[in-house]
């Protein structure tokens, strides 16, 4: 759902640049909060394993593909402030480096795959909760609905952008209609690579899920031929929890990353995506302009001069997960040694953190 150049006009694009600005410099504070010993160390890679999976299209329809957003998956695995910084940066690095959603569009996609998608998805996540029994099973039941219901929402948005900005006369009932349809289907992959991935995670670290905090179930022993309660071990410091080595995980989701990336991604579906086959049937497309990073060595996932298409966009894809991975580790640690920083003055918002 990457809106490239032309499909908003200028005063739109640039009122949504300030909204995402905005959002971002809000996320960036309240990261502080969330970028804890267990969450910091992961959060890029999180980054990075969104950027591999979104090249990974599937097909939804006759012509149609469709790839992860994102959104509802980060903010449940790290947060949802720290979830819309990592889609962000995928963004970003997309943008820049690979053509892919236009430059002056960046605002459009920032709220429309990073905002609305962590907001709707973790608002629906928390409220599912509250309803569902507390246990592991009800936090991947509820990222599938959240996940789900996140993709229209980010149409939904999109529609909106183009009822106040968008360049050509199609009717909005023509637009929305189309939109909704085929991103619902979307949503059903979104839901399922969601729920797959935070139920992976949870099998081997529960305590590194964001949303699955306080949720553990107490252990069982049969006694009698009744279950019982195992009684409860003391409570472990904060630091001394933050402090269980994240290596094993890191290392295996980034080479999960890399071999999506830069295998699997050769395999994905080559039909256009769901706001692509829209523009094209519907002639929203008919004012779109050549992306200002087109002539990028990266551009259109594949590296410049090498032939072998295989070959090429597979080392466009380490390329990507590697850069992704580098600038989101950078930033998540620059936020967790802020909180650090503020935590040895005393400051009121690390105070707050602290208890929180």
């Amino acid at each position: 759902m990457h809106v490239p150049d032309g499909f908003i006009d200028a005063p739109v694009s640039a009122a949504a640049g300030v909204v995402a600005v905005a959002a971002v410099a809000v996320s960036l504070r309240g990261a502080r909060r969330e970028l804890d010993e267990r969450a910091a160390p992961l959060a890029g890679l999180v980054a990075a394993f969104i950027f591999a999976v979104q090249m990974l299209n599937f097909p939804v329809a006759a012509g149609t593909s469709g790839h992860l957003l994102g959104g509802a998956l980060a903010a449940i695995l790290v947060g949802p402030y720290t979830g819309v910084l990592c889609v962000s940066v995928v963004l970003l690095m997309q943008g820049v480096l690979f053509a892919d959603g236009g430059l002056t569009a960046l605002g459009v996609n920032v709220v429309n795959m990073a905002v609305v998608t962590v907001v709707v998805a973790y608002a629906l996540f928390r409220g599912l909760l509250k309803l569902l029994p507390g246990s592991r099973r009800s936090v991947t039941a509820a990222a599938f609905v959240a996940a789900l219901l996140s993709v229209p929402a980010a149409a939904a948005s999109f529609t909106l952008f183009y009822a106040v900005g968008g360049t050509t006369d199609v009717p909005l009932t023509k637009v929305f209609g189309a939109m909704a349809g085929v991103h619902v289907l979307i949503g059903i992959g979104e839901a399922a690579i969601t729920a797959a991935t935070v139920g992976a995670v949870l099998a081997v670290r529960p305590d590194l899920v964001h949303g699955a905090r306080g949720l553990a179930a107490p252990l069982k022993l049969r006694v009698g031929g009744a279950l019982v309660d195992v009684p409860a071990a003391a409570p472990v410091p904060a630091a001394a929890a933050g402090a269980r080595s994240t290596r094993g995980m890191w290392a295996t989701g980034l080479a999960t990353a890399l071999l999506l990336a830069g295998v699997a991604s050769f395999y994905a579906s080559s039909s256009p995506d769901g706001l692509e086959k829209v523009a094209a049937d519907q002639g929203i497309d008919r004012n779109v302009s050549e992306h200002a990073a087109a002539d990028s060595p990266l551009a259109d996932y594949g590296v410049k001069d090498v032939d072998d298409a295989r070959l090429s966009g597979g080392l466009a894809g380490v390329i990507g997960v590697g850069a992704t991975v580098v600038a989101g580790t950078g930033i998540f640690w620059t936020v967790r040694r802020r909180r650090a920083q503020d935590a040895s003055t005393g400051s009121p918002a690390a105070t707050a953190s602290s208890a929180a």
